[in-house]
C-alpha cells in the first residue's frame, strides 16, 4: 500500500514544503519593522533585495497569498486522490484517518510552525528567503493584473456602496471613552489620559525636553567603558558629531539584549530635529514619521538645548502626576514647606504654577520659575535673590548647578490655593 502511494506521497511532501515556504515568506516580511527595513536596507545584497520587495507590499503580499492558496489546493487535491486509492483498496478506516491526518499535517507545518518562526526572526529570515522570494514573484507576476481586476470586480459587484472610513476626530474618541465604561474612576482617568493628549498640542517641547545640563552626551567611537557600568539617565546613549558636541545619532540601551564592547555608536540612530517653539504633539509626529525615538531640541541658531525621548511623552500622557523635575531630579515640583510657604524647583513649568495654586499668572516669555527669575533679575539668579512675579515672591535659597535652582515661594493670602 505505502509502495503504490509513494509518489503521491512525494508529491504531498513537496506540496508542504511550498506552502511552508509561503507561510514564512508572508509573516516575517509583514512582520518586518521600520527599523528591520532601514536595517536591511543598509546590508549586503540579499538584504537590500529584502528590503526592496516592501516597496510594493500590496504585490507581494496578493502574490504570496496567491501561491499558497495554489499550493494548498493542490495539496488538499493530491491528498483526496490518495485517500480515494486507499477506499478503494478496501482500507476505509485508513482512508479516513489519512484524510484527518493530512489537515492536521498542513495546519501544523505548513501554516502555524512556518509563521510562528517568520514572527519570531523576522530579519534573519527575509535575508535567508530573499533571493528564493524575489524570483518566485517575478515568475508570478503575470498573474497580477488578473488578481487585481478579480479584486476590482469582486469590490464593484458584491460591495459598490464600500466607502473609506474618515480618520479620528477628538469628539470621536471623546465619546468612545464616554462609552467604554459605566466605572467612574476608571472614565475620569480615561478622560485624563485623553485632556493630556489633546494637551500635548498646546506644551512646547522646550516646557518638556531634558535640558544640555540634564544629560550626558558622548562623542565617537564610544566604548562600553565610557558608560562607567551605569545606565544613563534617560535610558539612551546620545552620541555627538565627530568634532562637535551637537547630538547626532541615539541608541536605546534598553532595547539591546547584549551591548558591544566597542563602536557603539554604530548601533545608534540618527535623531530628529526640532526648533524649541514647536509643540510637543508636532514633536511627536515627526518623530512617528521617521520612526525615531529622540528628537534633539534646538535654537534658533540649530544648537542643541536639550532633548526629548519618547518615553518622556509616554511619561507626561499617563504618570499619575507627570513632572519634569520628579522625572529628572528626582523631587516634587511644588512641596509645601510651612503655612503659606512652598519649595519649588527652577524647572517647573508656570502652567503647572497657575494649575496647582488657582491664579491667573501675569504674562512672561518665560515657561519655568527659573527662566521668571532670570527675567525678573536680568542675570543669573544667585542665592538670597528675591522678586515679586505677580502674586508669588520668589526667593533663591539654594543654587547647585546651573538650571537647577530651589526657590521658596509665598503667596498673598487672598490667592492661596483651594485645600
Amino acid at each position: 500500500m505505502l509502495l503504490t502511494n509513494l509518489p503521491w506521497l512525494l508529491a504531498m511532501g513537496v506540496l508542504l514544503l511550498c506552502s511552508g515556504f509561503f507561510s514564512l515568506s508572508e509573516a516575517a516580511w509583514f512582520y518586518l519593522s521600520p527599523k528591520d527595513r532601514r536595517h536591511l536596507s543598509r546590508g549586503n545584497r540579499a538584504q537590500r533585495m529584502a528590503a526592496a520587495m516592501l516597496d510594493d507590499p500590496d504585490r507581494l503580499l496578493t502574490l504570496v497569498l496567491f501561491g499558497n492558496l495554489m499550493v494548498n489546493v493542490a495539496y488538499f487535491a493530491v491528498a483526496s486522490i490518495t485517500s480515494l486509492q486507499l477506499e478503494r483498496t478496501g482500507h476505509a478506516t485508513a482512508a479516513g484517518s489519512f484524510a484527518a491526518g493530512s489537515l492536521l499535517v498542513l495546519i501544523v507545518f505548513g501554516e502555524m510552525l512556518p509563521k510562528s518562526l517568520g514572527v519570531l526572526k523576522p530579519r534573519a529570515v527575509a535575508t535567508l528567503l530573499a533571493v528564493a522570494v524575489t524570483t518566485v514573484v517575478r515568475a508570478m507576476a503575470p498573474v497580477l493584473p488578473a488578481l487585481r481586476m478579480a479584486n476590482v470586480l469582486s469590490l464593484r459587484v458584491f460591495w459598490p456602496g464600500l466607502r473609506p472610513e474618515p480618520y479620528l476626530r477628538v469628539g470621536d474618541l471623546e465619546r468612545a471613552v464616554d462609552l467604554s465604561t459605566n466605572d467612574a474612576a476608571l472614565l475620569e482617568q480615561e478622560q485624563t489620559i485623553l485632556q493630556r493628549i489633546v494637551l500635548l498640542s498646546e506644551i512646547r517641547v522646550d516646557e518638556l525636553m531634558r535640558p544640555r545640563t540634564r544629560f550626558r552626551s558622548f562623542r565617537p567611537p564610544v566604548s562600553l567603558t565610557d558608560l562607567g557600568g551605569r545606565m544613563t539617565s534617560s535610558g539612551y546613549m546620545l552620541v555627538t558629531e565627530p568634532d562637535s558636541d551637537e547630538v547626532a545619532a541615539a541608541l536605546d540601551l534598553q532595547s539591546l539584549s547584549s551591548i558591544p564592547a566597542s563602536h557603539l555608536e554604530r548601533h545608534a540612530e540618527a535623531v530628529v530635529y526640532v526648533p524649541w517653539s514647536t509643540s510637543v504633539a508636532a514633536a511627536l509626529e515627526s518623530m512617528r514619521n521617521h520612526d525615531r525615538q529622540v528628537a534633539v531640541v534646538v535654537n534658533e541658531l540649530g544648537e542643541t538645548i536639550g532633548v526629548l525621548t519618547f518615553d518622556d511623552i509616554l511619561d507626561t500622557i499617563f504618570t499619575r502626576t507627570p513632572s519634569r523635575s520628579e522625572r529628572l531630579l528626582k523631587r516634587m515640583p511644588i512641596r509645601p514647606h510651612a503655612p503659606g510657604v512652598w519649595h519649588v524647583t527652577g524647572m517647573t513649568s508656570l502652567r503647572r504654577l497657575a494649575r496647582y495654586f488657582r491664579v491667573e499668572p501675569p504674562p512672561s516669555k518665560s515657561l519655568t520659575v527659573s527662566g521668571v527669575m532670570q527675567e525678573m533679575l536680568g542675570r543669573l539668579p544667585r542665592t538670597g535673590d528675591r522678586c515679586r512675579w505677580g502674586p508669588f515672591e520668589l526667593t533663591v535659597i539654594d543654587v547647585p548647578e546651573r538650571g537647577q535652582l530651589l526657590v521658596e515661594l509665598t503667596l498673598e493670602p487672598r490667592e492661596g490655593p483651594d485645600e
